[in-house]
């Protein structure tokens, strides 16, 4: 959430970050309740200002033996009006939250303004395609020949947009989970989390995820309770409402757990396979960081999920997100896009975001400044990685010619064999 006082003192510069952003609001709306709020409180403090002399006068009629009814009957007047006016500032006090909720972060001046993906900025590349004396396979033909991914079956079980992984398939998903969480718990220093996976409308709010995205996930029927769509919501409000201790500042911790989303917004979009699902898995980085040193951390959580990527040898690219393509909490954000041989294209595998103060402020997670100052702390997150399309990056990279695929390794250990075989 973007601070108020600021909000309204810039609505210009607002205006033009909505445009950048491809975001519409009702601006004049909001002047317009916002100055009703506001004359509503002023009329408020007024009518407190006369009761307060009119009480002081009624007591000095009644000491005097003078009559006070006509007096008394207008400070009963008065009390009914603030009570009128406190109601409606109340009700504008909500809409005015609930408009706020609906502001996407400003983006910081380093990123590149553009109206969609093509404005993004390519910042570095690692590693290079694999090189196959034959065409390769997509995942989906290679799962099905090695007998480790069934999608037939998990069609029957959940429905479309769902994966069944079989064997040496299920052994990789938690290979990969378990490398993952011992490189940022045991070298990255990250303290591993392992949190619900249902999460309530206030979570929800905290991170930014309602009002606006309500239609991309699954609520739970007659209950306050949303399935989570990424461990984020978890992390960020692990200290909603605290004040943390500014020396134990960065907080940094990670999070292992099934993501659930409807892709209401994603209809028709990459329905063979299993890069776009109802149900995966994945490790989330956050960090809680002091303001000055933000920045910093953001670039330290890019390079520990390029580090996973390097340990598996899989080409990437880093990739710095315009304006027009950012999330809406944040205020910039490094895309990790992995090398995919079927497609010949690079994948989205891991975002990293810098919020600065926009969840924090909606979550009430402050710490005290050098100053003394009370101050909101700063929130980062990244996905290192969800452990699908790293799935679908290594049966794609790493498969022969007879259908089998080799392990890297870093990962045989965590699998036992360096192949998989085809059958």
């Amino acid at each position: 959430m973007i601070d108020l006082g600021y909000f309204r003192e810039h609505l210009g510069e607002i205006e033009q970050m909505l445009r950048h952003r491809n975001a519409k609001l009702d601006l004049e709306g909001f002047r317009q309740f916002d100055s009703e709020r506001r004359q509503r409180i002023t009329s408020v403090e007024r009518l407190k200002a006369e009761r307060n002399k009119g009480s002081e006068e009624i007591a000095r009629l009644k000491k005097s033996g003078q009559d006070a009814s006509a007096l008394m009957a207008r400070m009963k007047q008065i009390g009914e009006e603030i009570k009128a006016d406190d109601a409606q500032a109340a009700e504008l006090e909500e809409k005015l939250r609930s408009f706020m909720l609906t502001v996407p972060n400003i983006p910081h001046s380093s990123v590149p303004v553009g109206s969609g993906a093509e404005g993004n900025v390519e910042v570095r590349r690692w590693g290079a395609p694999p090189k196959f004396t034959f065409t390769p396979k997509p995942h989906w033909e290679l799962g099905e020949k090695a007998g480790i991914l069934d999608l037939e079956r998990a069609v029957k079980i959940a429905g479309t947009r769902f994966a069944l992984y079989r064997g040496a398939g299920a052994r990789l998903e938690r290979a990969l989970a378990n490398f993952f969480l011992d490189v940022h718990t045991r070298e990255q220093g990250y303290t591993e989390i392992l949190p619900p996976f249902i999460v309530n409308t206030a979570s929800l709010i905290a991170d930014g995820k309602l009002p606006k995205f309500a239609g991309d996930m699954f609520h739970l029927e007659n209950t306050d309770l949303w399935l989570t769509t990424t461990a984020e919501t978890e992390l960020t409000n692990l200290f909603r409402d605290e004040a943390l201790d500014a020396d134990a500042l960065p907080v940094n911790v990670c999070a292992w757990t099934a993501c659930f989303r409807s892709e209401a917004g994603a209809a028709g979009k990459d329905t063979r396979g299993i890069k776009r699902q109802h149900q995966f898995q994945k490790v989330e980085m956050f960090k809680f960081t002091r303001p000055e040193s933000s920045y910093e951390e953001l670039e330290k959580m890019v390079r520990d999920a390029e580090d996973l990527l390097q340990r598996l040898g899989l080409h990437y690219r880093v990739m710095q997100l315009c304006t027009g393509d950012m999330g809406f909490a944040s205020s910039k954000t490094y895309d990790i896009e992995v090398w995919v041989p079927s497609a010949n294209e690079f994948m989205e595998i891991s975002s990293c975001s810098n919020c600065e103060a926009f969840q924090a402020r909606r979550a009430g997670i402050r710490f005290k400044g050098k100053t003394g100052k009370s101050e909101f702390v700063h929130t980062l997150n990244g996905s290192g990685l969800p452990t699908g399309r790293t799935w679908i990056a290594i049966v794609e990279n790493y498969q022969q010619a007879d259908g089998s695929i080799l392990i890297p390794e870093a990962l045989q250990d965590f699998m036992g064999t360096d192949r998989i075989p085809a059958r």
